[in-house]
């Protein structure tokens, strides 16, 4: 690999989303590091795979995001795999369907530990890094259309996202003297496994059939469709990439137009 090559690590991307945008900036020419859970590992080999034989390259890596320090080890295990580190995408995160009243007190701490500590560990790790390479660096963090219009069964949810929103803004205006740019991005309606249970969820509250209220939801959609990973993946590539030096503390909705910032 050449010295040149720019470096990009990737949380969440054995599956869905995540594996679209490690993809996706494979494709761009960076050495994308695609980490995971451990439990993970076969789909973080998969993808690791579909990038290498797509022409680019790629290492695999395991993370829990809820560990400072395996996020600190994963920016290192990054910098040894391709020489430096130039794209932290904070993709990892979890999602539950439920009611608010019904909802389990551990699994709305498990919910922030994932979404928001997760992605304050990882912006962290990577401004280090990027401090001391001298400066310069792009961080994306996973936001949702709910950091601006929350979604009912969805609330612990939304409310994680509102604080990545948040947190993005603070971190682009600390950061900005160092000359790294902090964005994230606000996929909507996506065919994802999260969406079926959403679907689901939703259906057997309202005595629908599989399928009926995803395409509720979706009539929304100005564009007409329910979005897929290439979407949200072709606006990081975009963040990622010298085209956005002069963007940062933006929540960029990839939506499909339902909801206007």
């Amino acid at each position: 690999m050449s010295t040149d090559t720019r470096v990009a690590v990737v949380t969440g991307a054995a599956r869905g989303i995540g594996r679209g945008i490690a993809e996706r900036l494979g494709r761009d020419g960076l050495h994308v590091v695609v980490a995971d859970l451990p439990v993970m590992k076969g789909s973080i080999d998969e993808t690791v795979q579909a990038i290498t034989e797509a022409g680019g390259t790629a290492t695999g890596a395991e993370v829990d995001v809820t560990s400072e320090e395996s996020n600190e080890l994963l920016v290192r295990a990054a910098v040894e795999a391709g020489g430096r580190l130039d794209v932290f995408v904070a993709n990892a995160g979890i999602a539950q369907v439920e009611e608010l009243l019904e909802y389990d007190a551990a699994d709305f701490e498990k919910i922030f530990d994932v979404n928001v500590k997760g992605v304050f560990f990882g912006y962290r790790a990577a401004a280090k890094q990027f401090i001391a390479q001298g400066g310069g660096g792009k961080i994306v963090g996973a936001a949702s259309i709910v950091a601006f219009r929350p979604f009912a069964l969805l609330g612990p949810y939304s409310a994680t996202k509102w604080a990545v929103r948040g947190l993005t803004q603070a971190a682009a205006m600390e950061w900005a003297e160092h000359g790294i740019t902090v964005n994230a991005y606000g996929p909507g309606i996506v065919g994802t496994a999260m969406w079926d249970l959403i679907d689901e969820k939703l259906a057997a509250k309202h005595g629908q059939q599989k399928g009926e209220a995803l395409a509720e939801n979706a009539q929304s959609i100005l564009l007409g469709r329910v979005s897929v990973p290439d979407d949200v993946a072709k606006m990081v590539s975009f963040l990622a990439s010298p085209d956005s030096d002069y963007v940062t503390g933006q929540t960029m909705l990839v939506d499909g137009g339902i909801q206007f910032s």
